[in-house]
């Protein structure tokens, strides 16, 4: 049972690649098409991007925690670790696949989406779409990402290191949020509309 547990396992990791490429190909394309400003916004990324220090840190630290969570299935593997059924590595393909739609469909809705912290001259505030549902929708649809890579490629150490990374998340967001009460007209009206930050009925 537990060899077959592992038979779907040496796939995984072409399968997701596919998977993740596919997605972030199909959302550049797109909005390289019908909104270039997006992209170009998005193109300054990163801890060396960001303004504040402490958003500098934030980043620095997802980006370690990120390029671990895709490490870390490898090494898990090869020291003989737990792993997930192929089910949970199918389940966590098709979180991948939806967590791309969520963060297109909040890039869709807001054009102003920047990879870094900041408000742009006359930037209102998008309370449509996603942003009706929860106010931070691409991070939600990161989360889900972050979670369905360590499923689909079997690793339970990735998981923590999803989790992890959600914590990191949630410091950014939470940081964001005072940024934009601040500096965004409107978003105190916005909060009190829309009381979710990251999960429906949750929080």
């Amino acid at each position: 049972s537990g060899a077959r547990r592992c038979e779907y396992q040496p796939g995984r990791g072409w399968s997701w690649w596919g998977l993740f490429a596919a997605g972030v190909l199909a959302n550049t394309l797109y909005f390289l098409k019908r909104a270039p400003d997006l992209i170009e916004r998005r193109l300054a990324a990163g801890p060396a991007a960001e303004r504040e220090r402490r958003q500098k840190v934030i980043q620095a630290l997802t980006t370690i925690l990120f390029l671990a969570l895709l490490v870390l299935p490898g090494i898990e593997r090869r020291t003989r670790g737990l792993r997930l059924p192929a089910a949970v590595a199918l389940a966590g393909d098709a979180l991948v696949a939806f967590a791309f739609w969520i963060v297109f469909l909040a890039f869709r809705e807001n054009r102003h989406a920047s990879a870094i912290i900041e408000v742009g001259q006359a930037q209102p505030v998008i309370d449509t779409g996603p942003y009706a549902v929860v106010r931070h929708p691409m991070y939600a649809g990161v989360v889900l990402l972050l979670f369905g890579t360590a499923l689909a490629l079997g690793s339970v150490w990735a998981l923590a290191c999803a989790a992890a990374l959600t914590a990191a998340i949630v410091a950014r967001l939470l940081d964001e949020e005072r940024v934009l009460r601040e500096r965004l007209a409107g978003y105190d009206a916005y909060r009190r509309k829309v009381r979710y930050r990251l999960v429906p009925f949750v929080w």
